[in-house]
């Protein structure tokens, strides 16, 4: 998820933020009460509680369950469970144990990256799901990414009797953190591309990217350039692997994606050099800020868009129907994307065995006046 930077920190419910010295993350409190985990491989460090649930074909909760006795738990997968404990050697943690004896009510949220306009928005919907289903949220943010200060806030919402927690990152590295944490919890993440071990929720990020080529194509253009997000964002490689198979599946010759860095600057940056070709007709940018940098490059150039070059971005973040021309974009709807989130802590706390998939919520093309026939 990406965008414009929306307020830093804040409490997508209200609550006060507070600031954590020794790290650098902000906690806070808001007001506000999945599918079985996919196979993986043998774990080669110290069994988790997941490394159980994968080899057992059952939920975290499930194995929580077993490991403290409680009812709910048929006697054929209560057999699994233990069989999985003993074939691995695991050894619960007493904290993680009694913890799972009780209700907390709370949910701890975690926001790894900048404060965008996608991850917030995320946010707010998340919280606001949480507050309508009884629960309060408690929200560590931290601007950059940072490996060990996650592990850190993973561990201090544990200490606080979560339920659950969720991260709403779009790095991979984060991700990754989460996949080697026994926090005792079930771990809910907003990721692009397979996570195993984790509950994931996204939107289909590869079939936005896809409508977005179509749509060039459709309109007559032939080559059709591509300004991508970070190397390490799930996001960015989805969409850039959407606009490749749609290039190829037309038969169009693949030219090099330009890595940005979602803001408007690397836009810019990036139109200049696209400008500098004279080849392309039409631009497909990963996000609305780094078009609104391409448009910005055309109009220093006197390249007139979109008689010259068409330009269509992704997110559709309220400004990019003021942008000059108004901007053909994907929309997401980010607030969807946060009741989701909750929808499937929901689910795994009630360790559902028929949850539906909340993975494949396609965004919308928005047809403006950026994009159309090229001319050449």
């Amino acid at each position: 998820m990406t965008d414009t930077d929306a307020t830093p920190e804040a409490d997508a419910a209200g609550g006060a933020s507070v600031p954590v010295p020794a790290d650098g993350m902000a906690v806070s409190a808001a007001a506000g009460p999945a599918a079985a985990p996919a196979a993986a491989p043998e774990p080669s460090g110290v069994p988790t509680m997941f490394d159980v649930a994968r080899r057992a074909g059952v939920s975290h909760q499930t194995v929580s369950r077993v490991l403290n006795d409680l009812t709910g738990v048929a006697a054929s997968t209560r057999v699994r469970v233990e069989q999985a404990i003993a074939d691995l050697s695991y050894t619960p943690s007493p904290a993680a144990r009694a913890m799972a004896k009780r209700r907390s009510g709370s949910i701890g949220l975690i926001q790894a990256g900048r404060p965008d306009y996608g991850p917030s928005n995320a946010a707010l919907g998340f919280n606001e799901a949480a507050h309508e289903a009884g629960y309060t949220v408690t929200q560590a943010s931290m601007r950059s990414l940072d490996a060990e200060v996650l592990r850190q806030a993973v561990h201090r919402l544990a200490l606080q009797r979560v339920e659950a927690i969720v991260l709403i990152s779009g790095e991979r590295e984060g991700v990754g953190v989460l996949t080697g944490i026994d926090a005792g919890v079930p771990l809910v993440v907003v990721a692009s591309e397979a996570t195993p071990g984790l509950h994931r929720v996204s939107m289909d990020q590869y079939a936005g990217a896809r409508l977005a080529t179509e749509h060039l194509i459709g309109l007559g253009h032939r080559v059709i350039r591509h300004v991508t997000g970070p190397v390490d964002s799930m996001d960015a490689a989805e969409r850039r692997r959407g606009w490749m198979d749609a290039v190829r599946a037309h038969g169009l010759e693949v030219h090099p994606p330009i890595v940005g860095d979602w803001l408007a600057a690397s836009g810019d940056a990036a139109g200049r050099s696209i400008l500098a070709e004279d080849v392309a007709t039409a631009v497909f940018v990963a996000n609305d800020q780094m078009s609104l940098g391409l448009l910005h490059a055309c109009f220093e150039a006197g390249v007139r868009v979109p008689d010259d070059l068409s330009v269509i971005g992704f997110d559709d973040i309220p400004e990019a129907a003021f942008f000059t021309p108004a901007l053909t974009t994907v929309r997401q709807d980010f607030e969807a994307l946060g009741r989701d989130i909750m929808a499937t802590v929901v689910d795994v706390l009630r360790d559902e065995p028929d949850a539906p998939d909340r993975t494949a919520r396609v965004p919308e093309l928005v047809v403006r006046a950026s994009t159309a026939a090229p001319t050449r």
